[in-house]
């Protein structure tokens, strides 16, 4: 079941804008008409966004963890023009219903069971996959499981690291993102200001276009006002915390996965990632990676979109059209 609204300009609103001044690029991106909807996969409700023209050259993206599409909802109007765009918010995240025990695989099932619930399988060209950080991981796992479904995946700032800075990574509290507990509510705040106060990034960066991570606070909040309670609480379902992986163990085999992935592949990152760096590529060229397109954002860390919007559209468009069939 399809729920379909097309909308305009709907993420503009005072409360996160105040008196700031938004560039131009970043209205007539908003401006661009997208569908704004909501699909049954694997028994559970998946939001989504769709730009551009059905029938033209899919492409399905989704975001980091305790994110959700909006973060490419200045992206892909960009690539609106030319291809089928769909954004979709992980379980559990955004406004997408969360699955019970939803490991990475559960995940890159659902990422493949909601392309074939849009029909993106049914043209002539394959569907191609963008994901940032977390969502990245969930796409890996989706084009080792049908990689021959889709034409290609882009990488954008996925965690790669040789085995001695991971670990130290983890001793020094990187771990797996976000630091919340499974068994514990969202807290509500008494407002909106009190709420945009806790939102933070992980990992920590300052942000070179300010008014985008006031964009993400505000689409990371939900109002509550259900007669007993009243006030700002987070969208995500804190189940997202529950694992049953190893994470160290998992990282671990990132590296070797992505060079071994038989399929269309490139990498996106952040010149001053702290999750992919120069030597992130280097190490995946060691494993034998040379065939891997990898492109650095100058000076962007992992939150690429937040930092260099524009530079990655330009990154992403290059990508694709040389992947293009």
């Amino acid at each position: 079941m399809n729920e379909h609204v097309k909308t305009a300009s709907p993420d503009i609103v005072d409360i996160w804008t105040g008196d700031q001044q938004l560039p131009a690029w970043f209205t007539d991106a908003m401006a661009v008409p997208r569908e704004d909807s909501f699909v049954e996969v694997n028994g559970h409700r998946v939001h989504y966004f769709r730009w551009g023209t059905r029938g033209k050259p899919p492409l399905l993206m989704t975001h980091g963890f305790l994110a959700h599409a909006h973060c490419f909802a200045f992206i892909a109007p960009f690539l609106a023009k030319e291809y089928d765009v769909i954004a979709y918010d992980l379980a559990g995240m955004g406004d997408s219903a969360m699955t019970p025990d939803c490991d990475g695989d559960k995940r890159a099932a659902d990422m493949v069971a909601l392309a074939d619930a849009l029909d993106l399988f049914s043209g002539d060209v394959k569907p191609k996959l963008i994901a940032h950080s977390f969502g990245s991981g969930v796409a890996l796992t989706a084009m080792e499981m049908a990689g021959e479904r889709f034409g290609g995946l882009i990488i954008c700032d996925l965690m790669v690291m040789r085995p001695e800075r991971l670990a130290a990574h983890f001793e020094n509290g990187g771990g797996p993102p976000g630091s919340g507990r499974s068994d514990r509510p969202n807290k509500l705040y008494p407002d909106y200001p009190s709420a945009r106060e806790r939102f933070v990034l992980a990992p920590p960066q300052a942000v070179q276009q300010p008014f985008l991570m006031e964009y993400m606070a505000y689409h990371s909040l939900r109002r509550v006002d259900d007669g007993e309670q009243q006030g700002w609480s987070w969208k995500f379902d804190p189940m997202v915390f529950h694992r049953n992986e190893n994470d160290m163990a998992k990282w671990a085999q990132t590296p070797q996965r992505i060079v071994d992935l038989p399929h269309r592949l490139a990498i996106v990152y952040g010149e001053k990632s702290k999750l992919f760096d120069g030597d992130s590529a280097a190490y995946l060229r060691e494993l034998g990676g040379h065939h891997i397109p990898m492109i650095a954002i100058p000076e962007a860390e992992h939150h690429l979109m937040l930092d260099q919007p524009l530079a990655l559209v330009t990154a992403l468009r290059s990508v694709l059209a040389l992947w293009a069939d």
